[in-house]
């Protein structure tokens, strides 16, 4: 292996998506394909329990889909922070730690970078949200220690963190011709962050970028979030959940709670869990709904489910057209709808915040809408049209730039001093 290549690697390890950067010690930074031509790739680990193998990214996710035998891991950034990060889970014979899965993720970015650079990177700037866990400075200090934890213990030598927004701002700046105050919005699959700052050609020779950052927001709602309201409100109630039972109460509701949130989905395989959900049958009227829940859990059909949601989701924002949702796996026939008014309907609320957060930012800058030269987008979600109306109605006249929603910021954290 030849010496460490002189430059910067930059990381956006991502909830629902992850991304890769190189930059030299002069020119420009390019995104590291991770997946054959793919320059991102699911933020996904699936055990595989046939051979003993690991599989990362779409190759995780299509072993999984194809019925292999095994254990998919995702939605693994939103653990930092969490008391389950440290707990170890039984993958076959072997009890691992969610640190160490996450560790393992990390290792395979690492030795992708290598095999594109020719020799390992020693150099990382990892991307990190305004706020791993909202209003709890402990624990989010806490999350930025697990993660550099991770990092350094995959072989990197020297690791530094950028808010995730400022590096979608440093990416944004190699394009433009003119100083500029821009409002960076990155919305990813478990945070939306804000940053207002000021770019510009001239700026971007400066080391000491602080004094151009006027405020920056975050709130703890993405992808995954608005996924999980959309689970909740079109496929649980064909399971049960808000079910008026015989005593005229609804169906206990924290397993379809559980079911709707990626990281939490394994869980419900669990004897215990499986044990819990036959007891709910007293609490249906209709034993079919209670039938389909007891499919999902013992066949293991939970993150199927979800991988049918966020499909559906893309669908309809693509589209702007209603949608069906395939469940025949549960049943011959059955399928969930999902249309252009229920997601509007349905993710109003999270909208509602996400916006209020970037409204916030602005108001903590001092700067009227009429300041801001443009609003800059990034992050998977930030594509999805019902969030794209909420802010241009929240901030009416104002340019919308669209980035490189899936690499901007891994290509900002390259630029990252």
């Amino acid at each position: 292996m030849n010496s460490s290549p002189v430059g910067t690697l930059g990381i956006d390890f991502g909830t629902s998506n992850s991304a890769m950067a190189w930059r030299g010690p002069q020119g420009s930074a390019r995104l590291v394909a991770l997946e054959g031509d793919a320059l991102a790739m699911p933020t996904a680990v699936f055990y595989n329990a046939e051979d003993n193998s690991t599989h990362f990214g779409r190759d995780a996710i299509r072993h999984y889909l194809e019925g292999t035998e095994g254990r998919l891991m995702r939605s693994l950034k939103s653990l930092l922070g969490s008391p389950l990060l440290l707990e170890t889970t039984q993958i076959g014979h072997q009890h691992i730690s969610f640190q160490d899965i996450i560790a393992t993720f990390l290792a395979t970015l690492r030795e992708r970078a290598t095999q594109s650079l020719g020799s390992a990177p020693r150099r990382v700037v990892m991307g990190r949200p305004v706020h791993f866990v909202d209003d709890d400075a402990e624990r989010d200090a806490q999350a930025e220690a697990s993660l550099r934890q991770a990092v350094l213990s995959v072989g990197f030598d020297e690791v530094s963190f950028q808010l995730e927004p400022i590096a979608a701002a440093l990416d944004y700046e190699q394009r433009l011709t003119k100083e500029s105050t821009v409002l960076v919005v990155d919305l990813g699959g478990g945070t939306s962050d804000f940053t207002v700052v000021r770019l510009g050609p001239e700026r971007v020779r400066h080391a000491d970028r602080s004094r151009d950052i006027l405020a920056t927001t975050g709130v703890h709602i993405g992808g995954t979030d608005y996924d999980r309201q959309l689970h909740l409100a079109q496929l649980m109630p064909l399971l049960g959940y808000k079910h008026i039972g015989p005593e005229q109460r609804e169906v206990p509701s924290r397993v379809f709670f559980d079911l709707a949130t990626w990281h939490l989905i394994h869980w419900q395989y669990q004897p215990k869990a499986i044990a819990h959900a036959k007891t709910l049958r007293s609490n249906y009227s209709d034993p079919c709904l209670h039938a389909r829940l007891m499919r999902v859990l013992t066949e293991r059909h939970g993150h199927l489910m979800a991988h049918e949601v966020e499909q559906a989701k893309i669908r309809c924002s693509v589209s702007r057209a209603d949608t069906g949702i395939d469940l025949s796996v549960l049943e011959q026939g059955l399928q969930a709808q999902l249309s252009v008014y229920d997601m509007q309907a349905q993710l109003h609320d999270l909208l509602s915040r996400t916006v209020a957060c970037a409204r916030e930012c602005v108001h903590n800058a001092g700067l009227s809408d009429a300041s801001l030269d443009a609003i800059y987008l990034t992050g998977g979600s930030s594509a999805l049209s019902t969030f794209q109306q909420t802010l241009q109605a929240a901030f009416a006249g104002v340019p919308v730039v669209e980035g490189d929603l899936f690499g901007g910021v891994a290509l900002g954290l390259a630029y990252s001093r």
